[in-house]
Order: C-alpha cells, then structure tokens, then sequence
C-alpha cells in the first residue's frame, strides 16, 4: 500500500466514524484536525484517533488504552486484540460515555 492509498483508505474509516456518532444520537462531539479525531464525550473523557502515516496504521487512544490498526482483508484489525476498527470504536464510546448509546 503506498500513502496515497493509505490516506484514501484512513479517511474513509475517520469518514464512518463521522457517521456512525451523528446517526447515533449520542451526546458526543467530534473535531478532526489533520490526522488527528477527537471523540469527546458529554463527561469530557475524550478518544483520541489519528493517522500514522509512516507505519500506514491507525492509532487509538482510550481509557482502555492504545491500539494500532492496520489494513488487513478489507479491513482495519488491531494488532494487538485483531478487533475491528469500528467496533472498537464503539465498544469504547459505550464505556467512556456512561450511556447506551444506539448504533446503527
């Protein structure tokens, strides 16, 4: 994969997450500058999410810890736990926001 294809690919999952937090109805925030997306709960606690492009991984920051993710079968697959971006995402936003949040 070269940069061009990684930024492509990185932006469409950033993109999604977009998505999922507006269709979810959740009171949360999010701001991307750069590389860098912050998920900002209604309490304040905050994920962190951002392109690495010289490993051609995405990183993630949570109260749970860091994950990196890289582009495997169509998808972004941590390399430690080989959960899935999105649902990772979620998963976490569920446990920083102290609320059911429903995803679509």
């Amino acid at each position: 994969m070269n940069d061009t294809e990684f930024n492509q690919l990185a932006d469409q999952a950033l993109n999604t997450i977009e998505e999922m937090v507006d269709d979810s109805g959740a009171d949360m925030d999010y701001e991307t500058h750069g590389n860098v997306m912050t998920l900002e709960m209604d309490n304040r606690s905050q994920i962190i999410i951002n392109k690495q492009e010289p490993m051609h991984e995405i990183w993630l920051a949570s109260k749970s810890g860091g994950y990196h993710f890289s582009y495997q079968n169509e998808q972004w697959i941590c390399s430690r736990s080989g959960r899935e971006l999105l649902a990772l995402v979620r998963e976490e936003c569920d446990k920083q926001s102290d609320e059911d949040i429903e995803w679509t």
